[in-house]
């Protein structure tokens, strides 16, 4: 009778899982505005269940990268075609590529539970219950560095931890790193955990790191959307919300980065549920949002906002919701053009880099726009690998590179905040 109940079970989480047999990523470059509506108009028919990965700009060749489901192949292309649109197909079956990486981590759980930090695999992805695991054993091993806090709750009444590492003292200066406010970008939660360890690990040892922490605080939130990120690994690999419920309708969840009390409700953010840019009912209805904002004002004293997204290998600064240039857009322009050199002089990765609005396209109710108008000057988003080969389904093997690579940059940003309190 067990081995039967056990059974179903499986069979269950089976046939609940979303997949994606035959789905594609299309690449689309407008040539022209005429085009850019053309492909927005396509967007909004919502019985072709698109999902855009690359966000459309409103700067003719510029590519956006959509996920076309199996079903609307034929529409989607002769809609294209007979628009002159030209397109590519970046993702062939992006199913067989979340099989390769459901392979790849079911391998890499074979090793078992680790027994310290330093036998933790950071060259693979992790569920929730692991990196929370986790956490709580590099605090063990750092009582003196680092400890855990729980900013909050999510909408299904996850915790929402957040690692603060601190030589001591109280109200000092501090820096915000987040990740994986939008769950599918998986690549930014593994990156947070290499990142929180390597803090622990240089402390003492890198002169620069070390100086840091002795002048300010760094506080860490490596999942900040749990809710969609434990969905991600048991029902749709590809989801981006949060999972609140919505009144009056089927629909579920809220693009937590449109959220913000930034020019909440404005261009580039959605009123339609449906829509993976729902801004929802009000600026920070979502709990995960709301705990990070009621934090930061409480704290009272950060120096530094830095929020981590993929893909398509970006550094940016604000504003997005606002054409308006910030008072200090020089500094930030002149410290991105460096923190991007830090960046590539590892592999050679190349980023772009500027205000939200004018490098990929307006954003109404985005972090940064928020944090920067707290007075936090230096607020700052990334976008890391990859360029769209394999978007939000960046290989395991990659995690490492571009953890270390991003590394360098934030490095570069946190020495400035150091060196220029205000």
């Amino acid at each position: 009778m067990k081995v039967l109940l056990v059974f179903t079970a499986l069979l269950a989480a089976v046939f609940s899982r979303t997949t994606f047999e035959g789905d594609q990523v299309v690449r689309i470059t407008p040539k022209d505005e005429a085009q850019i509506i053309r492909i927005q108009e396509m967007i909004e028919f919502e019985h072709l269940q698109l999902d855009v990965w690359l966000e459309l700009t409103t700067q003719p060749g510029h590519p956006i990268d959509i996920h076309v489901p199996f079903g609307s192949l034929q529409a989607v292309k002769a809609f294209l075609e007979s628009n002159g649109i030209q397109y590519s197909i970046m993702i062939k079956d992006l199913q067989r590529l979340l099989d390769e990486e459901a392979i790849q981590t079911k391998r890499s759980r074979i090793m078992g539970q680790p027994r310290n930090t330093d036998s933790f695999n950071y060259a693979a992805y992790h569920k929730l219950d692991e990196i929370y695991s986790w956490m709580d054993m590099l605090v063990n091993e750092n009582p003196t560095l680092a400890s855990k806090i729980e900013i909050g709750r999510s909408y299904e009444k996850r915790p929402l931890y957040v690692l603060k590492f601190s030589t001591g003292g109280s109200g000092r200066p501090a820096i915000w790193l987040d990740m994986g406010i939008h769950s599918r970008e998986w690549v930014t939660q593994a990156s947070g955990i290499w990142m929180a360890k390597k803090i622990a690990t240089d402390y003492g040892r890198d002169a620069s790191l070390t100086s840091i922490l002795n002048k300010m605080d760094i506080f860490i939130e490596i999942v900040t959307n749990p809710d969609g990120y434990s969905y991600t690994h048991t029902n749709n690999r590809m989801w981006r919300k949060t999972r609140s419920i919505n009144a009056g309708s089927s629909c579920v969840g809220v693009d937590p980065n449109r959220n913000w009390d930034a020019g909440f409700g404005g261009a580039g953010a959605s009123g339609n549920p449906c829509t993976e840019t729902y801004r929802g009912p009000f600026a920070h209805s979502e709990s995960e949002v709301k705990a990070i904002v009621d934090f930061v004002k409480s704290h009272g004293n950060f120096k530094e906002f830095i929020s981590i997204h993929s893909y398509s290998q970006m550094l940016l600064y604000p504003y997005g919701y606002i054409r308006t240039p910030v008072p200090n857009q020089d500094e930030l322009h002149t410290l991105s053009t460096k923190a991007v050199s830090a960046l590539s002089s590892l592999y050679g990765t190349k980023y772009r880099y500027g205000s939200i609005i004018d490098t990929i396209y307006q954003a109404s109710g985005g972090t940064i726009d928020w944090t920067y108008n707290q007075g936090i000057k230096y607020s700052f988003s990334f976008e890391l690998r990859d360029t769209g080969r394999y978007g939000f389904i960046l290989p395991a093997n990659q995690i490492i590179p571009t953890a270390a690579e991003t590394w360098l940059a934030v490095m570069t940003l946190m020495e400035h905040a150091r060196d220029h309190p205000y």
